[in-house]
């Protein structure tokens, strides 16, 4: 695995730190999160089973951690385009979220996220990297709101917090039942 340095806070200070030692270490740090919509349908990935942490689950259309310097929407462009195939899409940019979840083997994501949507239609052009992604579908919030609910272990943690906690602020709706 190539050693990619992700802003992280250490001591209170924003210092570049390799990525895995800020999961092992469970640091805060910088992320951006991408939500591909096309009306109430959002694009989601099931992450590729060599990921080396939550290999195999859903989780919203594109994740990731800036590398150090590098703006958040240009990280946010790089990985859709890295992970999906998805070039020169607007992003709008909905907020920041802050959260803290053991994502299993010992490695917990304690992010500081930049979100961000993204308006396509269903026939986007999907070319995704298999080293990162096994799977895409469409899903209305609505289904995946009662999918999470009934079987929440086949999603991510962040997707889970997200739509548990966040849908206002990133969909513009409250938590679907």
């Amino acid at each position: 695995m190539t050693k990619i340095m992700i802003p992280a806070w250490v001591d209170g200070a924003l210092v570049p730190v390799e990525k895995l030692d800020a999961h092992q270490r469970g640091l805060r740090h910088k992320a951006v999160s991408v939500f591909v919509m096309s009306g109430d349908a959002l694009l989601i990935q099931r992450r590729a089973l060599g990921k080396y942490h939550t290999p195999g689950l859903w989780a919203n259309t594109c994740c990731t951690h800036p590398q150090w310097d590098e703006p958040d929407a240009a990280c946010a462009q790089r990985r859709l385009n890295e992970e999906l195939g998805i070039e020169g899409v607007d992003l709008q940019h909905r907020g920041q979220v802050e959260y803290r979840a053991d994502v299993g083997g010992g490695l917990v994501e304690h992010e500081v996220v930049e979100v961000f949507v993204v308006q396509a239609t269903p026939a986007l052009l999907l070319v995704p990297n298999p080293d990162e992604v096994m799977d895409t579908r469409w899903i209305s919030l609505r289904d995946l709101s009662r999918n999470i609910a009934s079987t929440p272990e086949i999603f991510t943690p962040w997707l889970r917090i997200y739509m548990e906690q966040h849908s206002q602020m990133i969909f513009g709706t409250p938590p679907v039942q």
